[in-house]
C-alpha cells in the first residue's frame, strides 16, 4: 500500500513529467526501487529522499514535506531576514541596492512582495503608491497598470515568468491566478507571441514623465535557507538618456 512518501514521489514525478526510468537514471537508483518506493514496498533512507528530491528539483520547503512524510526531521530551515545570523545576507543585500543608485533596486520574495529597496527604488514606487512589505503582484495587477504604456507587452512576458515560477514550484495556484490576471482584458492579437526585442522595456508614467526601464535579477548562489533561496534582488537600468537624467536629478533634489 502507497505510503505518504510514496504518493509524494509519485506526484512529484508526475508533475516533472518523468517516469520511473528517467528518474532513476537521473538520481542513479534503479526505476525498480523507485517502484518499490511509490508503492511502499521499500522506506527510504534520509540520503535517497534528498537525491531523488534534487534530481526532481523539488523546492526546498516541498522537500521538508517529503522528508517528514518519510519519517526524517525538515532539513531546511525558513530564518527570518532580521534574525542575527542572517546579518551577512542582510549586507550583501543592501550593499547590492545601495551601490545601484542612482537606478532603481529592489528585493522580492517568492510571491513577489517587496522585502526591501534602496533610496531611488523607494522614490519611484513611493510615488506610485507602493512601499515595503507590499505585493508587486497586486500592484502591477492593479493600480500600477494603467501606469505602464506598454502594457501588453510587459503583461505578456510577466505571465510567462509567473508561469515559469509556478511550473517550478510544481504548480503554484497563487502565482499561476496572477498570471491569469495580467492578461485579462487583452485580446488575442495583444497576447499572441509574436517576435520580441532584444530586451524587455517597461514604460512608466510618473506625472508627466515617462520613465523606460529594462532590468536584471539575481540571486544567492548555493543558498539551503529557504527564505534567501526564495529571494531575488531585480535592479532597474535606464533605457534612455531621458530617464537617466531623471533619476540622477531625482536623486540630487532628494540630497539638497
Amino acid at each position: 500500500m502507497p505510503t505518504a512518501f510514496g504518493e509524494g514521489l509519485r506526484d512529484w514525478r508526475r508533475r516533472r513529467d518523468m517516469s520511473q526510468m528517467r528518474l532513476g537514471l537521473a538520481a542513479n537508483v534503479s526505476a525498480r526501487h523507485i517502484a518499490f518506493l511509490e508503492t511502499g514496498r521499500a522506506n527510504p533512507t534520509r540520503g535517497m529522499v534528498l537525491r531523488l528530491a534534487d534530481a526532481l528539483e523539488v523546492p526546498r520547503a516541498e522537500r521538508n514535506g517529503l522528508l517528514e512524510a518519510a519519517g526524517f526531521a525538515a532539513a531546511y530551515a525558513r530564518r527570518d531576514l532580521a534574525s542575527q545570523d542572517m546579518a551577512g545576507i542582510r549586507d550583501a543585500m543592501t550593499w547590492t541596492l545601495d551601490r545601484h543608485a542612482p537606478y532603481p533596486g529592489f528585493a522580492l520574495d517568492r510571491y513577489w512582495v517587496l522585502q526591501a529597496m534602496n533610496a531611488p527604488a523607494a522614490r519611484l514606487f513611493g510615488a506610485l503608491g507602493i512601499c515595503t512589505g507590499a505585493s508587486l503582484l497586486d500592484a502591477l495587477t492593479g493600480p500600477l497598470r494603467a501606469t505602464i504604456e506598454n502594457w501588453h507587452e510587459v503583461a505578456r512576458h510577466m505571465a510567462s515568468r509567473l508561469r515559469t515560477e509556478a511550473r517550478h514550484a510544481g504548480g503554484d495556484p497563487l502565482l499561476e491566478d496572477a498570471a491569469r490576471r495580467m492578461l485579462d482584458g487583452l485580446d488575442a492579437e495583444e497576447t499572441r507571441a509574436g517576435v520580441l526585442p532584444a530586451v524587455l522595456t517597461s514604460r512608466l508614467r510618473v506625472g508627466d514623465q515617462t520613465l523606460a526601464f529594462f532590468s536584471t535579477i539575481a540571486q544567492f548562489g548555493s543558498a539551503e535557507d529557504i527564505a534567501i533561496a526564495d529571494l531575488r534582488i531585480e535592479l532597474l537600468f535606464p533605457l534612455d538618456t531621458a530617464t537617466r537624467q531623471a533619476l540622477e536629478a531625482a536623486v540630487r533634489s532628494a540630497a539638497s
